[in-house]
């Protein structure tokens, strides 16, 4: 058996627009809305967590997790620029104040992609005042929230716009989102929308690094004393051949953040797979390996190598804030948590400080432009009735929470 250390955090995670529902002050509400769209569906009611959180974190605790991970959502606190919802911060006191009802330790995203539609309408964060008003946003959030906050991050995978350009799986038609763009920005009344997901990665790169610098100062200075740090998406970046373009891609990518998180209190790394580079750039999936529902290789093992290659660049505790896999087949997530949690292991041996596992996703939800067909979730979400349903790899991994270790034969339920 292997042992976890004394105070490891395991939980689940989820984030606000793909998991409450009826996110309607957002800009990504607005795009999947539009004609034509990239969204396959719109997220509607989601999973109705912003009603039923209560009960979706009594069922978290009850399986053996100690940690939930969520975001507020900036469009419902600030839904107009300049006015603050006190009813939506009270709500997301209600949710802090469940989870230590339950035991459970809260780690609060404070951006998790989704954006106020006033915020996009005004070009989104390729503007230069794009960081005053995150700024603002998290000042008045851990104002009326600080004292109930355990641990925060200030923004969910910042770099991925820097990464979608060097994806070679994700076929997205440049048409599609122009007329997107102006149909967006026609139905908010603006001249541009702003989308993080399809903005200039480059400018949004610099004024989010900037901004997460002085969120956290923000964050730090209301009620309550918690890390604040931020978390972003690695991958196993694999050379093939010569003259790979991995290392031009791990510069553009990566480092930029991890310079920024090593300023930081903590690092969240969020690894799903490895990707292969080539001298062209990235060479997409090798013929014949396993798939998952979003398109990329089934690849446990890009846990342990993400985790190795931060550990390298940063010296603040590091927490693995995503981790999982979209499948139908859930012996298949078993195999892919034992497995990366192996990694992990091997990690704590050659003394990287990894503080946590979160695992992706705590319910079925709303995949982004995926629609509801990746399935992440450790329970599954009827559609229909909203009825959860606990998956067995919610008991394999909530038994290993309870033992902080991995059994020879984890009791499966």
């Amino acid at each position: 058996m292997t042992s976890f250390p004394p105070g490891f955090l395991w939980g689940a995670a989820t984030a606000a627009h793909q998991v409450e529902g009826n996110n309607v002050n957002s800009d990504l509400w607005v795009l999947e809305h539009c004609n034509p769209t990239l969204f396959e569906e719109p997220s509607l009611d989601a999973c109705d967590h912003y009603h039923r959180f209560a009960d979706d974190i009594r069922l978290l605790a009850s399986l053996g997790l100690n940690t939930y991970r969520f975001s507020i959502e900036w469009a419902r606190i600030e839904p107009e620029q300049g006015r603050f919802s006190v009813s939506a911060l009270d709500h997301y006191r209600r949710v802090l104040a469940a989870c230590h009802e339950n035991g459970v330790t809260p780690m609060v995203t404070f951006y998790h992609f989704s954006s106020p539609r006033w915020f996009a309408g005004m070009g989104g964060w390729e503007k230069r005042n794009a960081g005053d008003l995150f700024v603002r946003y998290c000042e008045r959030s851990t104002r009326h929230l600080g004292d109930l906050i355990t641990s925060a991050s200030t923004f969910n995978e910042p770099n991925l716009p820097m990464l979608l350009r060097w994806i070679s799986n994700v076929d997205i038609p440049f048409t599609t989102v122009l007329r997107m763009g102006r149909q967006a920005s026609r139905a908010i009344g603006a001249g541009q929308f702003g989308c993080f997901f399809l903005g200039d990665g480059d400018k949004l790169q610099n004024h989010m690094i900037a901004a997460h610098h002085r969120a956290m100062e923000a964050l730090k200075s209301g009620p309550g004393d918690y890390p604040v740090g931020v978390n972003i998406t690695l991958q196993d970046e694999q050379a093939v051949g010569q003259n790979s373009k991995r290392d031009k891609k791990c510069a553009e990518v990566y480092e930029p953040w991890l310079a920024a998180a090593s300023r930081s209190d903590f690092l969240g790394i969020q690894t799903y797979t490895r990707c292969r580079v080539g001298k062209k750039g990235d060479l997409g999936p090798e013929p014949g390996v396993e798939l998952t529902q979003m398109g990329y290789e089934y690849w446990p093992d890009a846990l342990e190598v993400s985790l190795r290659y931060a550990a390298a660049r940063v010296r603040v505790p590091i927490y693995i804030t995503e981790s999982g896999v979209a499948t139908d087949d859930d012996s298949r997530r078993i195999d892919f948590i034992r497995q990366s949690l192996g990694g992990v292991t091997r990690c704590l041996a050659d003394g990287i400080d990894v503080r946590g596992y979160i695992h992706w996703s705590l319910l079925d939800n709303f995949e982004w432009i995926y629609g509801y067909r990746p399935k992440f979730g450790l329970i599954a979400v009827n559609r229909e009735t909203q009825e959860r349903t606990v998956k067995p790899s919610a008991h394999y991994l909530g038994e290993i929470a309870r033992q902080n270790r991995i059994p020879d034969l984890a009791v499966i339920g």
